[in-house]
């Protein structure tokens, strides 16, 4: 029998290992952009197309390559960073496995230009599929340029399984912002279809948060720092108040280099404990600084997962070092029991500021003996003729005024008889909908229980409805309608409101905005990463318009759907999950029988748009069952 094992082409070795190192373009801009802080660029530019998939571009100012060395790093396991297995504990630099750039030459048509800075000439080199199609000296700027195109031209069903440009977009977004974060004092630029998304100059770590999230963000951050033998900790947390409802404002850097750690995580939420809410995320970007012989980061191919020699240790310190930042800046509530005379003087002076109606009512009730009337403490600067009764001046007018709302006995008759009318056809109307529809009932009326369920008779038996759920279907089907032909009515606000998003969201907004004015929403970019409301839906109460559209793009972000339909029902559905009646809000009987009676109109009234049950029936027999007869 003969061999059957064999050696496979590096073509086909390259192709398999890029499939764990490079599973989209940001893993492409991740590793590109790291190779290029390692090589000491103070400035670096990233430019992409159609989301990477026709462009990414990496241009620094580094150390540059030799015409050896820019052979070499597309060969597998060729490394500049480490000689010997002593050194993976020593590590301080990003890349050390030799993987990246033969990944990335496997599956993408690679062209990249270097010179190191005492050369007169450059190298170019073209890499097609792991082949080498042309290497020759050109001219070129002192440092690296790698431009990578058709990224995955060789393996279309892998392009094929890449997601919208929007969430691939956001995923560029994040593993440069990852980057940017860690190395404040080098000049980062990205540009994305020819337009410029971010600029942020060489600064420190609070200016370098500032720029990319926004100028709300400087009175919003606690920094802690926190020094010990074996770890430290510096950086800046979020006040509460900057807490979002989603998740991606949340940064560990171990060594500049960024990591995921849930354990860690739950260590500074716990810190607000009491501050926010169980389902908010602060934010905060931390450093931790650690002997690198004290970690492994080989342990996944991105780099992103680390394992620590004593965890629960770097557990305690991040809690400690969060509750005393925020205790430091008077953000934890305190309670002061010796100045009892101080704030009794504060709600004398509050009767003419924030409480005027609760304090002024108690003051009046309780000077009724001494005084006959009384005034607003806001007339207390008006002379006292100039005062006006309100009961006895201008009685002339008031009965001019009078006559304008009086009725005749006639017309009184008339109104009576027309009302009676109506009831009798509003009472036909009611009986032929009772014979019709199985969920009225004209003896029985809806009951809210626990106010969570709705109990309401049939026929055969009774329904319990969800109205959480119920409220979610009918909301779900509404919307739909109204981004599909009958768009929503735009209820004005008095003030325009601004809203500051960072530039990942920007984008991400700037693609759904038609599909928010068919919702009755009014909002225009305002350019750069600043968007006004000038108007809400005609139907909305009560809501926070940016909880809502900070929910919407949260579920972008992690959607799987690309074409136009999924896009408006991606829509849909988070306004009805936001916008709908809550769990433990107390409705009238009217308002029940109405949510009842919209819910079974809907085309798919027994589930949610998630797919869980609205209602639950139980018949007859079911009920005769339970008592066992």
């Amino acid at each position: 029998m003969s061999d059957v094992i064999k050696l496979l082409p590096d073509a086909i070795a390259n192709q398999i290992a890029a499939g764990e190192v490079i599973q989209r373009p940001a893993s492409v801009v991740k590793e590109l952009l790291e190779n290029s802080v390692d090589s000491g660029a103070k400035n670096i530019q990233l430019i992409i197309k159609d989301a990477g998939r026709a462009l990414i571009q990496v241009v620094d100012d580094g150390c540059g390559m030799s015409e050896t060395d820019a052979r070499m790093c597309f060969e597998r396991h060729a490394t500049s960073k480490i000689k010997k297995i002593e050194d993976l504990f020593s590590l301080y630099t990003f890349g050390f496995r030799g993987e990246a750039m033969a990944s990335i030459a496997a599956v993408a048509q690679v062209e990249m230009k270097t010179k190191q800075h005492d050369k007169e000439v450059g190298t170019i080199l073209i890499v097609e599929g792991s082949k080498v199609i042309l290497q020759e000296q050109t001219a070129t700027n002192s440092g690296t340029s790698i431009s990578v195109k058709n990224l995955f031209y060789n393996v279309p069903a892998r392009r094929n399984f890449l997601k919208s440009n929007q969430i691939e977009t956001k995923h560029i977004l994040d593993e440069f912002v990852h980057v940017a974060l860690a190395n404040p004092s080098i000049f980062f630029s990205l540009h994305h279809n020819g337009i410029e998304v971010y600029h942020l100059k060489a600064a420190n770590i609070r200016q370098r948060i500032v720029n990319i999230f926004g100028k709300n963000y400087n009175e919003k951050l606690v920094p802690i720092e926190e020094i010990t033998d074996y770890v430290s900790v510096r950086g800046f947390i979020g006040k509460p108040e900057v807490s979002k409802k989603t998740r991606g404002e949340q940064f560990f850097f171990v060594n500049n280099r960024f990591i995921k750690n849930n354990f860690l995580n739950y260590a500074i939420t716990k810190a607000y404990d009491g501050l926010i809410t169980d389902k908010s995320f602060p934010f905060y970007c931390l450093f931790i600084d650690i002997e690198p012989g004290a970690i492994d980061i080989n342990v996944h191919p991105t780099k992103q997962e680390i394992k620590f020699e004593d965890e629960k240790s770097i557990y305690l310190l991040l809690n400690a070092a969060a509750k005393h930042g925020l205790s430091q800046y008077s953000v934890m509530p305190t309670i002061d029991f010796e100045h009892e005379s101080t704030f009794n003087q504060l709600v004398d002076e509050r009767i003419y500021n924030e409480q005027p109606f609760k304090v002024v009512q108690s003051k009046l009730n309780a000077d009724s003996n001494t005084r006959g009337s009384y005034h607003s403490p806001f007339d207390k600067d008006i002379p006292a003729t100039q005062q006006r009764n309100f009961t006895n001046d201008n009685n002339a007018n008031f009965d001019e005024w009078k006559k304008l709302y009086e009725i005749d006995e006639e017309t009184e008759e008339r109104t009576v008889t027309i009302r009676s009318k109506m009831d009798q056809l509003q009472a036909l109307e009611n009986e032929n909908e009772i014979s019709n529809n199985p969920f009225k009932n004209e003896r029985f009326e809806p009951i809210q229980l626990h106010e969570r369920y709705i109990l309401t008779q049939i026929r055969s038996g009774f329904i319990l409805v969800d109205q959480h759920k119920a409220h979610q279907r009918i909301l779900f089907e509404r919307y739909l309608r109204n981004l599909a032909n009958q768009p929503a009515s735009t209820q004005q606000t008095l003030f325009p409101k601004t809203l500051e998003l960072n530039n990942s969201d920007t984008e991400l907004l700037k693609d759904i905005i038609p599909e928010l004015k068919a919702l009755g929403f009014d909002i225009q970019f305002f350019g750069g990463s600043t968007f006004v409301v000038h108007g809400l839906p005609g139907d909305l109460r009560d809501e926070n318009e940016t909880q809502l559209i900070e929910k919407l793009l949260e579920d972008f972000k992690t959607s799987n759907k690309t074409d136009d339909f999924d896009k408006r029902k991606n829509v849909a559905k988070t306004f009805a999950y936001q916008t709908a009646i809550k769990s433990g809000k107390t409705l009238d009987k009217n308002s029940m029988q109405q949510l009842i009676d919209e819910l079974f109109a809907c085309e798919q009234p027994n589930i949610n748009p998630a797919g869980l049950a609205t209602f639950i029936q139980y018949s007859f027999d079911e009920i005769e069952r339970k008592f066992g007869n």
